[in-house]
């Protein structure tokens, strides 16, 4: 393994961890141009230092090396000194093909995960993509309790509890550990989250898994980590005003993860920051990174991987370009 003093900073692009769960689609390799993507693709874990699926180094120096790896051995040098721990990376960073709709689930926040076990986990959704009538359950209909959800998953009406939004390409919502949630059908997501992958099912809709049997599920763990206090989130709808070219504008912040995005056209933007790692993702067109000189193509659907080590580092794309960037919360 390359020493913790010989870390050669460039743009880095990972091979991802593929998960075809059964409510997975094919989106995630025909959107985007992908081989070698399983036919039924459910979550492509883009940038993942979990051990339920690492992502490892693509090309140059460091290929082959996983996200976890680097991390240990780099430390602050790659996740910035705004990383709560330098040797863990932070986040966890997926694209979500939902060709059926989710479980109802939840995720415990750091309180409830130190006292029931697990990882904490918040997270963010950016639709890139919908079908007509696409939605997402994103909290507890006003007035529904403890009680009220016992009863509606006895009799398989859990889906009238829950807060339903009508979504579109552009949208984005912060979902907080404890909010009951599910990604409706006919969405594909790009998802900002905390690296954890505690979820806990509350109802999966009577499907059954592709091994025919009902799909696990955890309803006294999911009970006692929900915070009921949590009001149904807001919808981020993209402004129009937002599409102003080479110019960055915030989607989402939240104590864990900020994200902002730009459109380029023929142009480039510098970006810097040493308190944290930078992570893009080209939603539409293609760009290319630059760093001490080393340049790396980033075709529509990469995920690409800023240290905080660098510099600076130049972002360019010759065609109509959005790209999503993501750093650690200042």
């Amino acid at each position: 393994m390359i020493g913790a003093m010989d870390f050669p900073v460039y743009p880095l692009v990972f091979k991802p961890a593929y998960k075809d769960y059964v409510w997975g689609g094919s989106r995630i390799g025909s959107a985007f141009g992908r081989q070698g993507v399983p036919p039924i693709c459910a979550e492509s874990w883009e940038l993942s230092a979990h051990p339920d699926g690492l992502s490892r180094v693509a090309t140059g120096a460091l290929a082959g090396l996983s996200l976890a790896d680097l991390t240990l051995c780099h430390g602050a040098a790659l996740v910035g000194a705004r990383a709560p721990d330098p040797t863990r990376f932070p986040l966890l960073f997926k694209l979500i093909d939902a060709r059926d709709r989710l479980s109802v689930q939840v995720h415990p926040n750091a309180a409830t995960a130190a006292q029931h076990g697990g990882e904490p986990k918040t997270e963010m959704w950016v639709v890139l993509d919908s079908e007509p009538g696409a939605f997402i359950h994103v909290g507890l209909k006003p007035g529904v309790g403890p009680d009220d959800l016992r009863r509606a998953l006895e009799t398989k009406q859990a889906g009238d509890c829950l807060n339903t939004l009508a979504v579109q390409a552009g949208d984005a919502i912060l979902i907080p550990g404890g909010l009951v949630h599910a990604i409706g059908a006919g969405c594909l997501i790009y998802e900002v989250q905390q690296n954890s992958n505690t979820t806990y099912r509350l109802y999966d809709w009577d499907r059954l898994g592709s091994d025919g049997r009902p799909r696990p599920l955890h309803v006294a763990e999911a009970l006692a980590v929900i915070d009921w206090t949590l009001p149904a989130p807001k919808l981020l709808r993209e402004d129009p005003a937002g599409t102003a070219v080479n110019v960055w504008h915030d989607v989402l912040s939240s104590p864990f993860f900020r994200m902002r995005r730009i459109r380029l056209e023929h142009s480039e933007t510098v970006i810097r920051d040493s308190g944290s790692f930078q992570a893009l993702f080209v939603h539409s067109g293609t760009a290319s990174a630059t760093i001490n000189g080393v340049t790396v193509p980033l075709p529509c659907g990469t995920s690409c991987l800023i240290p905080a080590a660098a510099s600076r580092c130049t972002i360019r794309a010759d065609e109509p370009a959005n790209l999503l960037l993501t750093t650690l919360p200042v």
